[in-house]
């Protein structure tokens, strides 16, 4: 007779587990429809665009609360947030194009007001550039530069930049941080 009654609920919990699971299933296009944001998030999160990765794993989520990916990548972006953030700025910056640069014996400072300035013009203000000398010993402040580009991607003006200046860029969340190498 126990035997039988432990049949019984043994039965029971299976049936009412596969009720709960059937509930709780994601159908097939929700599943679909969860990697298709997920990997839109990742697009974003590549892109350097952490808010419109942020949503996009929240709405997979949303669409699968399982998606490992999602929720992995969501807790990464959380403490990746900066680093994503200045990644994006350093490829807005590089996409610029500069139609001409021409300097003659300028400083470094003078040199990259100047390019900051031709950036805001080209880019109609869309990319806002914001360098920071970081020049504690003034090692860069006597560094002259000449220069002569046409039709250069603004990364590339500033490489020539800091060649002749003996200098190294970050970038940084909110700013391009010029330093001696």
């Amino acid at each position: 007779m126990k035997n039988a009654s432990f049949v019984i609920r043994l039965r029971s919990l299976v049936i009412a587990a596969a009720l709960v699971s059937q509930a709780s299933a994601q159908t097939p296009a929700q599943i679909n429809q969860a990697e298709v944001l997920y990997r839109q998030g990742v697009a974003a999160e590549e892109a350097g665009d952490p808010a419109t990765a942020r949503q996009a794993y929240l709405e997979a989520l949303r669409a699968n609360p399982r998606h490992a990916n999602a929720q992995y990548s969501l807790g990464q972006l959380k403490i990746n947030y900066a680093s994503i953030t200045a990644k994006g700025r350093e490829a807005k910056f590089g996409d610029v194009m500069v139609p001409e640069f021409k300097l003659d014996d300028a400083t470094l400072k003078e040199a990259l007001v100047a390019l900051q300035m031709i950036i805001e013009k080209e880019s109609k203000q869309q990319v806002m550039t914001n360098f920071i000398l970081q020049d504690p010993k003034s090692a860069l402040a006597e560094a002259k530069i000449t220069l002569v580009l046409k039709n250069t991607p603004a990364r590339g003006v500033l490489q020539y930049l800091l060649a002749q200046a003996n200098a190294k860029a970050r970038y940084d969340e909110h700013a391009i941080v010029i330093m001696p190498k």
